[in-house]
């Protein structure tokens, strides 16, 4: 990757610094920053990753940006135009909505540029709703996880196609390869989870929120009606108590009691990933991205999510995985047959090129380099910022694919 021509200095903003895509992104972007010669700061309300700043050599400022109330907000303008004046910032970049609304009047009548990512299609239920979700489209760069993402930019606030940047989320590849898990790793996952011996486990990463389709396994899980089947649902119910109670009532009425289990969080995904036969990804709202799908093909598992949003864009239908209706329990039980009857020469040859469909395409590495160069456009360097960042309606698109595996 280029470095910067000179030591730039820039803010990425974010809520929190807990889990999730979005965080991830953050402080991948940190750590290419600082590797390019660059200084990075962030500010956030905190949370459990703050520590892994330290290690990269970013700087962290608390401050409440996760807040959504309207005094908090203009409160934290202030402090934010502080901050750019003492830093001498070049760049802000916002990567949620209250955020951004602060940090685009502190950047006024400063030298710091604005930008923001979007990270996922906001929920529009009114024009008030509309209006708060406009501020992730005021950067003077917009950069969107996916082309899904850059088309709702596109269609709900008239965001000109040359200002939105298309580049998808990436995954570290060292840490996200099957020849990285070590058989240590396989064996006391196992053990901790209880897995029965010689099942084939279906796989469900992602926190405990309804939209994320666990009903829609559930009820797959009961039309297939195969003794030989385990799911693992992963994810914390973040305070969601009620609808985590919901869901075990929900598979104790399906007497599925002992073929599936809930695993409040795992710190071990790529090993997860390892010990699954199929992962699934039954969201019934559509993604921006989705980190799993990526991840599922990255460890050469066959992946079955539903069609929509980004897994679109990530899984070559019918080659890296399967796409299913949304919601369609009946669907999303056919297509985990299918996968589960690959024979062996078939599996490898759907790794192989799941792997490789990653490795080309949504890596960390590219998407650093690719924000590198939407930040030194900003700056109007002239290390090749134009190269890989074309406005998104000029970009490859990927078409479904429909060659079976």
């Amino acid at each position: 990757m280029t470095g910067f021509q000179t030591q730039p200095v820039i803010m990425q903003i974010i809520p929190e610094l807990g889990p999730g895509g979005a965080e991830q992104g953050c402080i991948d972007i940190a750590a290419a920053i600082v590797a390019n010669g660059g200084q990075a700061i962030i500010v956030s309300n905190g949370g459990a990753r703050v520590h892994e700043l330290t290690r990269i050599g970013a700087v962290h400022i608390n401050m409440p940006v996760h807040s959504k109330n309207p005094v908090i907000m203009w409160k934290n303008v202030r402090k934010l135009k502080t901050l750019i004046q003492r830093y001498n910032v070049d760049i802000v970049h916002a990567r949620s909505r209250a955020p951004a609304w602060s940090a685009w009047r502190a950047c006024k009548k400063t030298k710091a540029r604005f930008m923001t990512t979007c990270h996922a299609p906001y929920n529009i239920s009114g024009e008030a709703k509309k209006f708060y979700n406009s501020s992730i489209a005021h950067g003077e760069r917009v950069i969107a996880i996916s082309h899904f993402v850059a088309q709702y930019l596109h269609d709900n606030y008239d965001l000109d196609e040359r200002t939105i940047r298309l580049i998808p989320r990436g995954i570290p590849m060292e840490r996200f390869h099957p020849t990285a898990v070590t058989p240590e790793r396989l064996i006391t996952l196992s053990s901790d989870w209880r897995i029965p011996d010689g099942a084939n486990i279906i796989m469900l990463p992602g926190r405990l929120t309804r939209w994320k389709g666990h009903h829609v396994l559930i009820d797959a899980m009961a039309k297939l009606n195969r003794k030989d089947l385990f799911a693992v649902i992963i994810g914390s119910d973040q305070g969601r108590k009620e609808y985590s109670a919901e869901l075990n009532e929900y598979i104790q009425s399906k007497q599925l009691g002992n073929k599936i289990r809930i695993v409040d969080h795992c710190n071990d995904m790529p090993a997860a990933y390892m010990l699954a036969t199929v992962v699934v990804c039954p969201s019934t709202d559509p993604e921006g991205f989705g980190r799993v799908p990526v991840e599922a093909q990255a460890m050469g598992r066959p992946i079955v999510a539903s069609d929509h949003g980004g897994a679109q864009e990530t899984i070559l239908r019918g080659q890296t995985g399967w796409l299913v209706e949304p919601g369609n329990a009946d669907a999303m039980a056919k297509a985990i047959e299918e996968a589960l009857s690959l024979n062996p020469t078939q599996r490898a040859m759907l790794a192989t090129h799941a792997m490789s469909h990653v490795a080309q395409n949504f890596t960390k590495d590219l998407m650093a380099e690719r924000t590198m160069q939407v930040y030194a456009e900003l700056m109007k360097s002239s290390f090749g910022a134009q190269e890989n960042n074309q406005p998104f309606h000029a970009q490859h698109q990927q078409q479904p694919l429909k060659t079976a595996v």
